[in-house]
């Protein structure tokens, strides 16, 4: 990604800054990190709690508090669907692109084009349409030992296909208006494999 020096001058290298509309989808895409980092942290420290606490009770006072099994699964699952959302905001996920690096730059663009396109429809059929369903058929069903129902832990899988549109749909327009390189490459925290 090419950046705009404060001066508001062209980037280095004489690219062309990115349009308006992306720097406000940047903006957006940072903020939602943020929000989703924090939703992140704060799961990963309650699942923590539980998991602890739950060793404790079984372990040291001999008798184990019995939500803490249903709180540490249900929290895990929220955390991983979230997770993965918010790994989509740096295209993270596994990808192996090794005939892809061989295409012509517009090929690379195309595929990439195309794989934003295929995970906008599988977020939103799978996750948010399927997603949906299924907390609507399970929103009567209770948690037996938290005040809770399956319904509204299901409410993840419809969240987190709206998160991961939004990252492809952001995706999409930074590598149609160039702004984004089709296959990003490997930076120093990213190892192949």
């Amino acid at each position: 990604m090419s950046e705009t020096p404060p001066s508001g001058g062209a980037p280095e290298g004489g690219a062309v800054p990115p349009p308006r509309a992306v720097l406000v989808l940047d903006r957006v895409r940072r903020g939602l990190d943020r929000v989703l980092g924090i939703v992140c942290i704060v799961l990963f420290v309650a699942l923590v709690a539980i998991v602890s606490w739950q060793v404790f009770t079984r372990q040291v006072l001999q008798n184990s508090a019995p939500w803490t099994q249903e709180a540490a699964l249900y929290t895990f699952v929220v955390l991983a669907l979230i997770g993965a959302a918010l790994v989509f905001s740096e295209r993270g996920h596994i990808a192996v692109e090794i005939l892809v690096d061989k295409f012509s730059r517009p090929a690379q663009r195309l595929v990439a084009v195309l794989v934003q396109l295929i995970i906008v429809f599988f977020a939103l059929f799978v996750f948010v349409l399927g997603g949906s369903r299924i907390a609507e058929n399970a929103w009567g069903q209770a948690v037996s030992t938290l005040p809770i129902t399956v319904g509204q832990v299901y409410l993840a899988l419809p969240v987190a296909g709206v998160l991961i549109t939004v990252y492809s749909l952001i995706h999409l327009a930074r590598i149609l208006t160039g702004a984004e390189d089709p296959t990003p490459a490997l930076d120093d925290t990213t190892e192949a494999v």
